[in-house]
């Protein structure tokens, strides 16, 4: 018998059922009505719970911070689906999850909805320092590593700060068109994080450097 796949809506619900109400079970039900493309309302929500407002408010902090944890798994789940079945070593492979996950992001109707009604808030949350940027950072660290631990990859940065720049470069380009641009650029973005990921080799001490024509 073959298995129902299940979507992130019932999966997010399911996270919050048969447990009694606590800050696991509001960001359940927070990212559930994410994912259905509703609004997130502090006291619809706490009225869910069967809770008071300074319960949620004690539980998840502000709704700017309980939107930030709703974020930051879903930014989380997108990694994970544009890892699943990527091969290859190296550069090569993160630039693929790279341009696999910003495209998922650039297409994902539940933040097509937030950003519609308050796109303003999208972008403060998600480039500037907090939850969504940590998840991020932490992500791309770990596949970094894996990569220099693999003999794949050779940088000359500190791992975090690599991370840390590829991640601020993907945001400003993928959220180009809340800054005032015409589109995503995913693959501008990408040229620009390639540069970090395949750092130009050094001159020779004693060589001369190249002309004016490269050569």
């Amino acid at each position: 018998m073959n298995r129902v796949r299940r979507t992130p809506v019932e999966d997010a619900r399911e996270a919050g059922e048969g447990r009694a109400a606590g800050p696991a079970q509001a960001i359940a039900a927070a990212t559930a009505h994410y994912l259905d493309g509703d609004p997130i309302d502090m006291s619809a929500l706490a009225a869910e719970l069967g809770v008071g407002r300074a319960t949620l408010y004690r539980w998840v902090g502000s709704r700017e911070q309980l939107l930030g944890t709703v974020l930051a798994e879903m930014t989380e789940r997108t990694y994970h689906v544009a890892l699943s079945g990527v091969r290859g070593t190296g550069p090569e492979r993160l630039l693929t999850v790279l341009d696999r996950f910003m495209r998922e992001v650039v297409d994902a109707a539940p933040l097509k909805a937030f950003t519609a009604r308050e796109p303003r808030l999208f972008v403060r949350l998600a480039t500037t320092p907090g939850p969504i940027e940590e998840r991020a950072i932490a992500l791309l660290c770990r596949e970094l590593e894996r990569e220099i631990d693999r003999g794949a990859l050779h940088v000359p940065l500190p791992t975090r700060t690599l991370a840390q720049a590829i991640v601020r470069i993907a945001d400003s380009f993928i959220y180009a068109h809340y800054l005032g641009g015409g589109r995503p650029e995913i693959e501008t973005a990408l040229e620009v994080i390639e540069l970090l990921l395949r750092p130009a080799a050094p001159y020779p001490p004693d060589g001369p450097a190249p002309g004016p024509s490269g050569s």
